[in-house]
């Protein structure tokens, strides 16, 4: 055991120091391209749109050609089928598409790129070292957390992220300690590399309350209801344009052009506050100002015509600003602390979304500190987790556990594939109550078919 901590000290760190360095370099570059278009007049954010679509299209049609290994490069499907193995020719397509949709103002995040950045080097430095398949698909885990923990700052809730999100329902704890580690080396060497993180600080909670408990509940309740729209709308989005796509014979790359279109459109309408990563969204509701109530509807729109039509970007960084919004804006209802409200619904739909709802609690306890916030957040992250049911943004994530005991499905088959039913033990229920409910129906309808024959007979004359 003494060997095997040694070992992943050794594998973890230089995982970690690979992966922030890449990770940081992409950061640098999104930062510095990002500011130079942030300020742009509405007829230029009209043009960039459209044209950073075609620019993804081409280089997402082109650049994949490169990759003749018959190999995928989704992180979760490199550990799950693919033994820890990604092609490496392709390794720069990711970041760079993810840069050209961010400064032209696509509705997207940043930590897919990361978590892209992080599996690949690492898939790249266990293949050096001629690691066995298990060791391959560890290390390939502990890049993708070392990617989380470098982009959001939080390095073990960061880890943590990148192993929950494997399954529904099941951890790898085998791959925790490395990803630690991993996650650890990551953020320093990426602070090292001038990165700028931000923390929050919650307003002083008075003693713990269960009311308040209730209320927090309430709000993760609402921001699942709220993640599950963010996932079909992402996934209609997605098979719209894909059904379009192949009913008129459109040229792939064409597609990102279509939704840049769309994009341009909307934001005559749409506050432009909701394209790009946001994040001023966010701060704003973090801060207790107060937010719209369709806000969250808002940005779940811009991100899933982002996405679905064929720009790349990360999926997680919108999860925080859809949560963020949701919680402020609902807490007025309740009356209980906008920055409560919006910390609350962050890490809720984070857990929700993305299945990871231990990695969210720790998010929060990093972010935003205290132990009686971290409580009421606990709270709503659960709630959230199973009001979404078994839906997720990752369709490679497995589901290993059904979330409810009144749901049965098989076991490890990816969430786009799977089906949860209804157990056997509430099906029976129903139909008892069905049945009683029909018993009742027809008693009710012989009584009443009684009653009017007893006054026909009363209301018919005597016969002579």
């Amino acid at each position: 055991m003494l060997a095997t901590i040694l070992q992943w000290i050794v594998l973890a760190t230089l995982t970690g120091i690979l992966v922030g360095s890449g990770t940081s370099l992409f950061l640098h570059g999104l930062f510095f391209l990002s500011d130079r278009t942030a300020a742009v007049s509405l007829p230029w954010q009209m043009a960039l749109l459209p044209l950073g679509g075609l620019l993804n299209g081409l280089l997402l049609y082109y650049g994949y050609k490169l990759n003749r290994t018959g190999l995928g490069d989704g992180v979760i499907a490199a550990v799950h089928r693919q033994s820890g193995w990604m092609p490496l020719r392709t390794m720069a397509i990711k970041p760079v598409a993810a840069i050209i949709t961010l400064a032209s103002g696509g509705s997207a995040g940043k930590e897919g790129p990361c978590s892209h950045i992080g599996g690949s080097l690492a898939s790249g430095l266990g293949r050096l070292l001629g690691l066995n398949v298990e060791l391959q698909k560890r290390i390939v885990a502990c890049g993708v957390s070392a990617g989380f923990a470098s982009v959001f700052g939080t390095p073990i809730a960061g880890a943590i992220y990148g192993v929950e999100v494997l399954a529904i329902g099941r951890i790898r704890h085998d791959f925790l300690f490395p990803a630690i580690v991993a996650g650890v080396a990551s953020f320093e060497i990426s602070k090292f590399w001038d990165i700028p993180y931000q923390y929050y600080s919650m307003q002083l909670l008075p003693p713990f309350s269960e009311m308040l408990f209730i209320k927090t509940i309430v709000i993760g309740i609402v921001c699942g209801i709220v993640a599950g729209l963010f996932v079909e709308m992402v996934g209609l989005a997605r098979r719209t344009f894909n059904r379009l796509r192949v009913r008129y014979a459109i040229w792939p790359p064409l597609m990102p052009l279509a939704g840049g279109l769309v994009l341009a459109l909307l934001i005559t309408v749409i506050p432009r506050d909701y394209l790009g990563l946001s994040l001023p969204l966010m701060d704003r509701a973090l801060t207790g100002e107060a937010m719209p109530y369709l806000g969250f509807f808002w940005k779940t729109l811009l991100v899933a015509i982002t996405l679905g039509s064929g720009f790349y970007g990360g999926i997680v960084t919108p999860q925080f600003v859809i949560g963020a919004i949701t919680g402020n804006a609902f807490a007025h209802l309740l009356g209980i602390s906008p920055t409560l409200g919006a910390a609350a619904g962050l890490v809720a739909v984070v857990a929700s979304a993305s299945n990871t709802p231990i990695a969210a609690i720790l998010m929060g306890v990093e972010l935003f500190g205290g132990v009686t916030g971290t409580i009421y957040v606990a709270g709503a992250a659960m709630a959230a987790y199973v009001m979404i049911g078994h839906r997720s943004v990752y369709p490679d994530q497995l589901v290993a556990y059904p979330k409810s005991t009144w749901m049965h499905g098989g076991f490890d088959r990816p969430v786009g594939e799977e089906k949860i039913r209804l157990s056997y033990g509430l099906l029976k229920w129903l139909n008892r109550m069905q049945m009683r409910r029909d018993r009742l129906f027809r008693r009710g309808a012989e009584l009443r078919h009684r009653a009017r024959d007893a006054g026909d007979d009363k209301g018919r004359a005597p016969e002579a």
